[in-house]
């Protein structure tokens, strides 16, 4: 179902004076019907015809009052007749339409983890048991539909990425209705089956990812190896999410502006045992990095030595002064000097 605007109903005001004027009418023509009557109850028969009308007139006048709506900037109203899609007022401004029609909105209701989700309360005493009273806040539905980009915070899930560790994440979707005629009868509740394929999409693309950057791994579906991430190619990630959640809600009339990963984590059962191979493989790391530089230093050293011709070295002396020189370079803790006040033989 294709949406239908509704050019030719911003008259609000119009509309309003003219029904206040006909009733105004009415009073008077009741007014001059009363005023017929005689000392002995009797009435011209024009007179009673004019108290008939008033008295139905003012009964039913403000009827058509019941037409009048007003829209804000960025709101929508779908309209139905007897079941029948009317149309769709759009953009701010005071409307009449036909006071038969009524607004749908099947997620007027709906409260989700979002931006928007604010709607008009009234507050009610109630008894409590023990006598007191309590305030109950009754919401009241807005059959309006908010054109607004508004942005979904779906809750965390627990996914395993593609090498079966269990991670936790999260998403905000930054989105709006374009089409409220699909949104409205073309899904049940647009804005959960919004968070359901939001939750479905999520999972969909997070596991064909491993948590960070592992050997052998396809993100990409060419058959190459690549170096993809959940943790270091978030743009990409987050911008397929993006796609997939797009495909699937086409159909419901909304666009999605974004979709960016607010929480990622290890799962709470494997979170100490990745934290403990991330800094073992952190020092192993720190410790190829102290390696090179240290054989660098002691080539460097040797190299010295031999252009000055400041000392003659044998092989034997060479690999003590390597190991000495390595042990300084390579050690954890500072190193304690050792007077030699003899020879190595």
């Amino acid at each position: 179902m294709k949406e239908k605007i509704l050019t030719q109903k911003k008259n609000g005001m119009a509309m309003l004076l003219l029904f206040l004027l006909l009733y105004l009418a009415g009073v008077g023509v009741f007014v001059y019907g009363v005023t017929g009557f005689d000392a002995e109850g009797q009435i011209a028969v024009l007179r009673l015809t004019a108290f008939i009308a008033g008295i139905i007139w003012m009964c039913i006048g403000w009827f058509p009052l019941l037409g009048l709506r007003i829209l804000k900037p960025q709101e929508a109203l779908v309209l139905t007749l007897f079941g029948k899609y009317v149309g769709t007022l759009k953009g701010d401004g005071f409307y009449w339409v036909n006071p038969f029609c009524t607004g749908f909105n099947p997620a007027a209701t709906t409260r989700l983890r979002q931006s928007g989700d604010v709607a008009p309360t009234s507050v009610l005493k109630a008894a409590a048991p023990d006598g007191t009273t309590a305030n109950v806040a009754l919401e009241m539905p807005n059959k309006k539909i908010s054109l607004k980009m508004m942005t979904l915070n779906n809750n965390q899930q627990k996914i395993n990425d593609c090498l079966g560790n269990p991670i936790e994440i999260g998403i905000a979707v930054i989105w709006r209705v374009v089409d409220t005629a699909q949104a409205v009868f073309n899904v049940d509740n647009y804005k959960e089956y919004l968070s359901l394929q939001c939750d479905t999409a999520l999972r969909n693309i997070v596991r064909l990812y491993p948590y960070d950057v592992a050997p052998n791994v396809d993100t990409t579906g060419d058959g190459i190896a690549d170096e993809g991430s959940l943790r270091g190619s978030s743009e990409v990630v987050a911008a397929r999410i993006r796609d997939e959640i797009q495909q699937k809600v086409e159909n419901a009339g909304i666009e999605i502006i974004e979709a960016r990963i607010t929480y990622l984590a290890y799962a709470p059962e494997i979170a100490a045992v990745m934290l403990q191979r991330q800094q073992a493989s952190a020092i192993i790391d720190a410790r190829k990095m102290i390696v090179d530089g240290a054989v660098g230093m002691v080539e460097m050293a040797l190299e010295r030595l031999s252009e000055n011709n400041t000392i003659e070295l044998d092989e034997e002396r060479k690999a003590a002064m390597v190991s000495n020189l390595l042990v300084v370079l390579c050690g954890n803790h500072d190193a304690q000097p050792v007077v030699n006040s003899g020879s190595l033989y």
